[in-house]
């Protein structure tokens, strides 16, 4: 097991099954070794998106993550997108994750939709309802 490897176990076992330790600094220094993962966790801790030229901004490390071809990334990138009304990002970032493989993007893409049912989307007005489709 290599010394990421350890690092990646003491950071889930702090984070979700509540060992004793900080998470932040273990985090923080897998994204310093430019670990994809690691940009896109801890970009996901920052309240703002920022901009994609900050490197240690929420979107900046995901810009970041996804050159590295983290797929999980462009949909952080396409949720700022689509949280921050700019739907030509929203629909770009998410044909950039169906291009690296992520089925859900690809089918989101497909039936591109102007409303989602997650809390951020109440927000700024583009909620719906649950459907059985977002379960399957």
């Amino acid at each position: 097991m290599s010394k990421n490897d350890r690092l990646w176990d003491r950071y889930w076992g702090i984070r979700d099954n509540h060992k004793t330790g900080y998470a932040m600094p273990i985090i923080w220094h897998l994204s310093f070794q430019r670990d994809p993962l690691a940009m896109t966790e801890l970009g996901s801790t920052f309240d703002k998106p920022g901009s994609l030229a900050n490197p240690f901004s929420q979107a900046g490390l995901a810009y970041r993550a996804f050159c590295r071809g983290h797929l999980t990334a462009a949909q952080h990138l396409a949720m700022n997108a689509f949280n921050g009304r700019d739907l030509h990002g929203y629909r770009y970032w998410l044909a950039r994750a169906a291009k690296l493989g992520d089925v859900d993007a690809a089918r989101e893409l497909k039936r591109f939709e102007l409303r989602l049912p997650h809390t951020n989307a109440a927000l700024i007005g583009r909620k719906r309802p649950y459907r059985p489709s977002d379960f399957a």
